[in-house]
């Protein structure tokens, strides 16, 4: 017997077709479910096609649309503006408009592996900084506009951007306090992440508008979006810190000990050695986060603050177009989604990468 006899047959490779045809007919449960799927789809797309597309007022009044049976997009190009920008004075607008660009074009930059730099890092809180100055104004320069007038898109980009980017240091101390030798620290730092992890977003939120203020010195007050971005911070960052602690532990122990042995102090090992690893590895984990950070975002509504689903929900309150939330709703959401999608596309190609990188 020769060693070709011992080989098992080697079946033909399945063609794309075959592979279709056995993943939705490969046996009679797979039949059904796919029949099943056919079934609810033939039921539900037709009607929503209709209501979506085909029956739709395109452009018009509030009383062509109610004088049609399909969506009211009309009432989008008419209350376009107020979604995405709120109560922001017109004659003002393109400050939250640059704003936005500013913001999606750092995004934009931070997607870029070549641009991770040190730069980068520095222009965060510059970029953030300055996106706030075109929002609130700058005296005999840009004139002031209250953060109550502030809302849509705007606010929901810079509220996100700001809190993720304060977050993430502070959830780097907190994954180093997890893992430190120092007990007293270790056991601070599990009760804060365990804290902030065990209570729902909507009661920070509560903390931020209600009981924050009770702590600041008599007859001084902060602005309620900032008081709301520093509870979302430090909520976030529990999170975070434990993504960041799982990056830490898939960073072998012996480098650490091989540094150490070459003279290197604590500090220096976690900045030059442990942290560019242990982040490198997390990076699709905190792509995943930072989405859910932003779809998370929509939770401000609850606390009055005008992000981009209060604006809309605010939208069709208006009289003259009253009562078109599904339309508003609907738009939002796919606001949401394109961030969403485009986020986790980008995370699959971002692993994809540095997966590569890692075994070149």
């Amino acid at each position: 017997m020769t060693a070709l006899d011992l080989d098992p047959p080697r079946l033909p490779a399945a063609g794309t077709w075959t592979a279709f045809r056995l993943g939705l007919f490969g046996s009679w449960r797979n039949g059904v479910v796919t029949l099943a799927t056919v079934a609810g789809l033939v039921w539900i797309v037709p009607p929503l096609l209709r209501w979506l597309v085909i029956d739709a007022t395109w452009s018009g009044t509030a009383a062509q649309c109610r004088a049609h049976d399909g969506a009211c997009w009309a009432f989008i190009a008419a209350k376009l503006r107020f979604i995405l920008l709120a109560f922001y004075p017109a004659e003002l607008q393109w400050r939250p408009v640059l704003a936005c660009l500013l913001m999606l074009g750092l995004l934009a930059a931070t997607a870029m592996p070549r641009f991770w730099r040190r730069e980068l890092a520095i222009a965060w809180p510059g970029v953030i900084a300055l996106c706030w100055v075109l929002m609130a104004g700058l005296p005999g320069l840009l004139e002031p506009v209250a953060s109550n007038q502030w809302g849509g898109l705007p606010v929901t980009l810079i509220i996100w951007a700001a809190c993720f980017a304060s977050a993430l240091p502070l959830a780097v101390l907190l994954a180093l306090a997890r893992r430190s030798d120092m007990g007293g620290l270790r056991l601070l730092s599990i009760g804060y992440i365990e804290l902030m992890r065990g209570i729902p977003m909507v009661a920070v939120l509560y903390v931020a508008m209600l009981i924050l203020p009770l702590a600041l010195p008599a007859g001084q007050s902060m602005d309620k979006i900032l008081r709301a971005m520093i509870m979302i911070a430090l909520f976030w960052a529990a999170y975070l810190a434990e993504v960041v602690r799982g990056g830490l532990q898939a960073v072998p122990d012996g480098q650490r000990e091989a540094a150490a042995t070459l003279g290197l102090g604590y500090w220096r090992i976690m900045q030059l050695i442990v942290l560019p690893q242990a982040l490198r590895v997390v990076i699709p984990g905190l792509v995943n986060q930072a989405i859910g950070f932003l779809l998370a975002t929509s939770l401000l509504a609850v606390i009055g603050i005008f992000d981009l689903l209060n604006a809309a929900k605010a939208s069709a309150a208006d009289p003259a177009w009253l009562g078109f939330y599904d339309e508003a709703y609907l738009f939002v959401a796919a606001i949401y989604f394109i961030f969403g999608y485009g986020g986790s596309r980008y995370s699959l190609w971002l692993e994809r990468r540095l997966s590569r990188e890692r075994r070149n």
